[in-house]
């Protein structure tokens, strides 16, 4: 894999990044919208799938994930603020349009929130296992902040991490899988805790609310589709209703013909592109080469 690029952000933030092939600017753009606590190389495995089918790949890390740098107050990052910095670094780049935004987590919510910012920029949207809206708006308890004070208190994130894989993968999955499994556990490490911090922030916002947005999501992009992995906690019933919100707001849009489904990765939790990656990839694969 090519190493990363590194793009001053108007604030003077550092936003990594990798797109490739480099050469390749003719060919449709695919851009990959990784998780909480995970750097874009996570997705490693993916885009070799996406190049062999024509696609350009572009990945970035949230902020300070991986090579990103964190934000100097953690509390002024919002889903407007990193999908502004998403705008920021494709006007840099050159590309104004992308041929799908598949994200995943904290990503697909990004996702919604730039395609709606940005009408028209994206043709097709691919939105994976990601809750609806902060905690408080949902009525549930906020499990991100004792997160966060559990990594401030420790001073890095080795507890988070291992917590985080614990909930992401069956353990089976990870004693069949050990090499995998620590593939993760680095990619994972690399989250500063102040980036996780700022992203956690973003995430527990009462501004935080995908359904205020999903009407508008049919009239902003050409196509969608949901993805969740069967066993990632309530999620599949969750992302059942984002489905029929964001179909009736196709619907509202005038393309009835649009038909937005759900997908479910068998056996695959949080991040289905890695435990479910070959189901993944068809399912993806084959929405993005649709007609």
């Amino acid at each position: 894999m090519p190493s990363a690029n590194q793009f001053s952000l108007p604030d003077g933030r550092l936003m990594s990044y990798e797109l490739s092939p480099k050469s390749d600017e003719y060919s449709p753009t695919v851009l990959l919208s990784n998780s909480l606590c995970a750097s874009f190389t996570t997705w490693d495995h993916v885009v070799p799938v996406l190049h062999n089918r024509g696609f350009r790949v572009l990945r970035y890390d949230q902020p300070g994930h991986g090579s990103s740098s964190p934000p100097a107050n953690p509390e002024s990052t919002t889903f407007e603020s990193i999908a502004d910095d998403v705008y920021s670094l494709l006007s840099n780049l050159g590309i104004t349009s992308l041929y799908a935004w598949i994200g995943v987590s904290m990503g697909a919510a990004t996702g919604i929130v730039f395609v709606t910012r940005n009408p028209g920029v994206v043709k097709n949207l691919v939105i994976c296992d990601t809750i609806s809206c902060a905690p408080v708006v949902a009525g549930v308890e906020n499990l991100f902040a004792p997160r966060v004070e559990i990594a401030r208190r420790e001073g890095n994130l080795d507890s988070i991490v291992e917590q985080t894989l614990a909930r992401w993968f069956a353990e089976p999955w990870m004693e069949v899988n050990s090499a995998e499994t620590e593939r993760m556990r680095a990619a994972m490490r690399k989250t500063s805790v102040e980036g996780f911090a700022a992203c956690c922030n973003a995430l527990t916002l009462t501004s935080f609310d995908l359904r205020a947005l999903t009407p508008k999501v049919g009239s902003s992009v050409d196509r969608a589709m949901l993805v969740v992995g069967e066993r990632d906690a309530n999620l599949p019933q969750s992302m059942a209703e984002l489905r029929d919100q964001i179909r009736q707001g196709f619907v509202s849009a005038g393309k009835e013909g649009v038909n937005v489904e759900l997908k479910i990765i068998k056996g695959a939790g949080h991040v289905p592109y890695v435990d479910g990656f070959d189901q993944f990839c068809e399912i993806v694969t084959e929405f993005l080469q649709e007609i």
